[in-house]
């Protein structure tokens, strides 16, 4: 059975972020694709220390191992899909996130081809603004290892503040549901069925 992971790289478990991904889920397990949401919150994911380890040993982890990143890459080089979730903080995606795509930037370049030809998505959660770089930083992200894009009517993001108000983005949530469908339509194709 395919499988997507999201990685909810909110410091809020079940923020906006997560309803955003949630959405997405939703269209995928309509299709018979098997999900499974990753939260970062409460997790410890330690910057890149750029030890260099990880091009030396080429095992597929991080030197660093007190900490949840090889768990959450050993789950995104396991998946089919892949989507990438993340509030704006100062224009940006959260520290959280952040943390995971540097680290999983230098393993997969030490290991190549780990995210090859996989599907992926980004979803962004914004209050008003800084939702285009945020989404840029995890797009880049999945073009750079070599990842199929998935996009929808319009870019991958959706406006609310408080927990829940992204819902009443009705746009935004119309091309959550589009994301999923597209998703599942490119990884049918992918598989041959």
């Amino acid at each position: 059975m395919m499988k997507v992971v999201g990685i909810n790289g909110s410091p809020r478990k079940e923020g906006n972020t997560a309803l955003l991904i949630q959405t997405v889920f939703n269209e995928l397990n309509q299709k018979g694709i098997d999900t499974e949401l990753i939260s970062l919150s409460g997790q410890n994911i330690k910057g890149c220390t750029a030890c260099g380890a990880c091009m030396k040993l080429k095992n597929k982890q991080c030197i660093m191992t007190d900490d949840f990143f090889n768990v959450c890459l050993g789950k995104m080089i396991a998946a089919d899909g892949i989507i990438l979730g993340s509030p704006v903080y100062s224009a940006g995606v959260t520290s959280q996130i952040k943390a995971l795509i540097d680290r999983s930037s230098i393993v997969l370049a030490a290991n190549k081809g780990l995210l090859k030809y996989k599907v992926g998505a980004s979803v962004i959660a914004a209050r008003r603004g800084g939702a285009t770089s945020a989404f840029d930083t995890l797009n880049h992200f999945l073009h750079s290892k070599e990842m199929f894009l998935v996009g929808s009517t319009y870019w991958n993001m959706a406006y609310g503040n408080n927990i829940g108000e992204v819902k009443q983005d009705q746009e935004g949530m119309v091309n959550m549901k589009n994301i999923g469908e597209n998703m599942a339509w490119l990884l049918k194709k992918i598989q041959g069925s």
